[in-house]
């Protein structure tokens, strides 16, 4: 009876979205284990080039797993730094910004008729004083002690990930490749006579080209997350140097910071350029209170984002994941749904692994997925 109901397709497609929907609602109820154990996979896929090093050249594991760990720990402590020391600058210069607001809030309403005495004499001190700071400070500090968490729970399954990826993978291969060339070797058994016993050559060649596809599959995810993050890093930032040193030759106030945070938003497709292109664009605006400045900012904003990631960014990544842009945008924005902000940022390389799985499959629906899923 089950047999017959997975044979109808179209029970079969509503079966395997009500699959799809289930591991999605499992995956955002227990975001906070699926994704520091996703973020240290792609750390230990970041860092396996470095490892294959150090273990030829006879180094120990527990070396190993140190070196990694203290480097993960420098470039978080020098981009947490770099950040602070930003915001605090630009912390100290908010309340010059804030009359300017208040001016360009209060000219506009005025030229446009309005005589609300809400934006006549408006005030964003007013709005922030309304604020509860004790509610944010409490938000502030618990997000906090979660980051800090979420750090040390993403190292602590590092540590796992890098000394039991290879039973992990030795498990795989006996499940698909020993299995799967026993039911083979028993086919030939009964086509050869008994006097005729099957070569051990035979049995050897049958499991090594089983292992070979499994190896080149691993191998393919770990090389294209690899190229993804180089890439992408590369890619990001040369736009962040670029917007650096456009907004100090336009005498924009803070550019380091819009520079980082083109770098850090456009990890996110789409939705992170057009957050790095605004946020310049408005301090353009409050510094100069004119508004064809903030729009000729608003046009070399955008030159940069569509010469680096419409056109650079395509070249570097897009050949070599070869995704559909569509899937990308319908990633981002389901990932984002599971797993938030988190969820953006690994959108792209947790869909090319997928791909790159189906990519391997014999099955004819995953052969037709893949396609569906690539860029030609």
């Amino acid at each position: 009876m089950a047999k017959k109901v997975l044979s109808d397709p179209v029970l079969k497609f509503f079966v395997i979205i009500v699959g799809l929907v289930i591991i999605g609602f499992t995956l955002r109820e227990l975001s906070h284990i699926f994704i520091p154990f996703v973020i240290s996979y792609f750390l230990f896929f970041t860092f396996s080039p470095l490892n294959d090093i150090l273990r030829r050249n006879k180094i120990p594991l527990f070396l190993v797993i140190l070196v990694d760990i203290i480097l993960i720990i420098l470039i978080l402590v020098g981009i947490s730094s770099f950040l602070i020391d930003s915001f605090i600058q630009f912390g100290t210069e908010l309340p010059e910004y804030y009359n300017r607001l208040n001016g360009i809030v209060r000219d506009a309403a005025k030229s446009i008729g309005i005589k609300d005495a809400y934006f006549k004499y408006f005030s964003i001190q007013k709005i922030i004083a309304s604020i509860d700071y004790k509610l944010m400070a409490g938000d502030v500090f618990s997000s906090t002690l979660s980051i800090m968490g979420s750090i040390l729970f993403v190292l602590f399954f590092f540590i796992f990930i890098v000394t039991g990826h290879s039973g992990v993978y030795e498990s795989i291969k006996k499940r698909y490749v020993t299995k799967k060339v026993e039911p083979e070797i028993k086919a030939l058994k009964k086509i050869i006579d008994e006097d005729h016993p099957i070569a051990p050559e035979v049995i050897e060649v049958k499991i090594h080209d089983k292992e070979t596809v499994l190896s080149n599959t691993f191998r393919t995810i770990t090389k294209q997350i690899q190229h993804y993050i180089v890439a992408k890093i590369s890619v990001n930032l040369a736009a962040g140097l670029a917007v650096t040193g456009i907004m100090y030759i336009m005498d924009i106030d803070f550019p380091i910071i819009w520079g980082l945070f083109t770098f850090l938003f456009n990890f996110i497709p789409s939705i992170g350029s057009a957050i790095a292109l605004i946020l310049p664009v408005i301090m353009a605006l409050i510094q100069y209170e004119s508004l064809s400045f903030a729009l000729l900012t608003t046009g070399v904003m955008a030159a940069v984002q569509t010469l680096f990631f419409n056109l650079f960014e395509p070249m570097f990544i897009g050949r070599r994941l070869n995704l559909n842009p569509l899937l990308i945008l319908m990633s981002v924005l389901i990932w984002g749904y599971i797993w938030g902000i988190v969820g953006m940022l690994l959108a792209v390389p947790l869909t090319a692994v997928i791909k790159i799985i189906l990519a391997n499959s014999k099955s004819q629906d995953m052969i037709f997925i893949n396609d569906i899923m690539s860029k030609e």
